[in-house]
């Protein structure tokens, strides 16, 4: 039967389907994971691997949220030092992902170009040139003249670009699902319509979860709930700094190659995607609807806002109602907030759209016909440095979080995982995760964030 490739590429598939809730959970696991992005469907994938009983938790649709609405970039330029040993590890996994579970995930590697308006702004980019150095990533400044050579038909006198030949894209409405499946094949159980209300102690430790479908056994549970593990983790006084950043992006129609991976700018975020088409974004706005929480956490935020704040866009409506009227704690017996939004879906900014049309018609004239098929929104948690928290809580022994992947998460995720693994199973994965400890943000460490979202 042929299928119709817009509906084979929608991206909105992954959140747009049907809700299949389990007919009931099993009575224990090893491990529980609450949140089927990437991050915690490639833990669940790597706990499995090593034959450890898991169970993953989602409340809505495996990347039913950010994982399946990121940008699909798979890159390691311009990354926080602090990220980079796990984003290498991610790109080794990603490299031969396809192979290991079956499936295509999209990944192919195009390279990342980071464009620069002026020799002054390509100097600039210099800086991060002496991290690639010494973890021996090929990264380069390019000129325009070779830069007019990999990106074909714009329309700007760019001065060059920061280029990384082994950066790579993915498509993140076919990753996911597919690593959930090969979860699934090791004997992991992925419940989707199944929000976890909340866990259960036994002398002060983890010694259950409770969902809507029933309460699972446990003694270690692993948040990795995206924008919701702020929320969740408040209920059980732990205090996680994380706000939401709102990303409108499109994808065209199938059109002609002008590059074959990502490229940022000033004003436009663009990737080619295996149909043909282009993923893009804004390379200018971060949208922040301000909330109870943008006031709780304002001061660890300070940093990062004036690194960002040219392209901070504050705006205040219906979220501070929804999250003031959150309650803080909630009974386990009965419906939770994640029950009652099962799936985080804003809407895309229509002037963000309108913003992203002017800019790609500028930059590339031969693709101003080519049509914007669909459109969408999604939310990403952010840190006050920008890098995620990956940690064990101590006053809660049994219980840890993931989470804060400030728009890194998809390209990460996979190493992530792997790392994350290792930390609940008490097995070295070789990569230092101290850097990301949750108490950086209360023990008097500086606030450096090294990189925007």
């Amino acid at each position: 039967m042929m299928i119709d490739p817009f509906l084979e590429n929608t991206v909105s598939q992954t959140w747009a389907q049907s809700l299949e809730p389990p007919e009931a959970v099993p009575a224990a696991a090893d491990v529980v994971i609450i949140g089927g992005g990437i991050v915690g469907v490639s833990t669940a994938w790597f706990l499995a691997k090593k034959g450890i009983d898991v169970v993953l938790c989602e409340k809505g649709h495996i990347a039913g949220e950010q994982s399946g609405r990121n940008w699909g970039w798979v890159r390691v330029q311009g990354r926080d030092s602090r990220e980079i040993p796990m984003v290498l590890e991610s790109m080794r996994i990603w490299e031969g992902l396809k192979e290991e579970i079956g499936e295509d995930v999209g990944f192919a590697r195009g390279g990342c170009f980071w464009t620069a308006n002026s020799e002054k702004e390509l100097q600039e980019q210099e800086d991060w040139l002496s991290i690639a150095k010494e973890y021996d990533i090929g990264t380069r400044l390019i000129g325009s003249k070779e830069l007019q050579q990999l990106v074909h038909g714009s329309a700007l006198g760019w001065a060059g670009a920061m280029y990384t030949e082994s950066d790579g894209r993915a498509e993140p409405h076919l990753a996911t699902p597919a690593i959930a499946r090969a979860a699934v094949q090791h004997d992991a159980k992925v419940l989707t319509a199944c929000a976890v209300r909340g866990i259960e102690t036994s002398g002060g430790a983890v010694s259950a979860v409770v969902t809507e479908s029933g309460t699972i056994k446990t003694s270690t549970v692993l948040c990795a709930a995206g924008a919701w593990t702020s929320m969740f983790c408040r209920s059980l006084n732990i205090n996680v700094p994380q706000l939401k950043i709102r990303g409108t992006v499109a994808r065209t129609a199938p059109a002609e190659n002008v590059l074959n991976g990502a490229m940022f700018g000033d004003s436009l975020g663009i990737r080619r995607r295996q149909d043909g088409g282009y993923t893009v974004a804004s390379g200018a706005v971060s949208e922040h609807s301000i909330t109870p929480s943008s006031f709780r956490y304002f001061n660890k935020f300070v940093p990062a806002m004036l690194m960002d704040f040219g392209h901070l866009r504050l705006s205040f409506g219906q979220e501070f109602v929804d999250e003031w009227n959150t309650p803080r704690t909630w009974s386990l017996d009965k419906a939770s907030p994640f029950e009652e939004t099962r799936v985080l879906n804003p809407s895309p900014t229509p002037r963000v759209l309108k913003a992203i049309r002017r800019s790609l018609d500028t930059i590339f004239p031969q693709l101003a016909a080519t049509p914007f098929v669909e459109a969408w929104a999604g939310m990403i948690e952010a840190t006050p440095d920008v890098v995620p928290v990956i940690d064990s809580i101590g006053n809660l022994p049994g219980f840890h979080i993931a989470t804060g992947f400030s728009g890194h998460g998809f390209g990460i995720g996979p190493g992530a995982g792997k790392v994350i693994a290792g930390m609940l199973s008490g097995s070295d994965s070789g990569i230092d995760i101290s850097e990301f400890r949750l108490s950086r943000f209360f023990d008097g460490s500086p606030i450096k964030p090294q990189s925007t979202i």
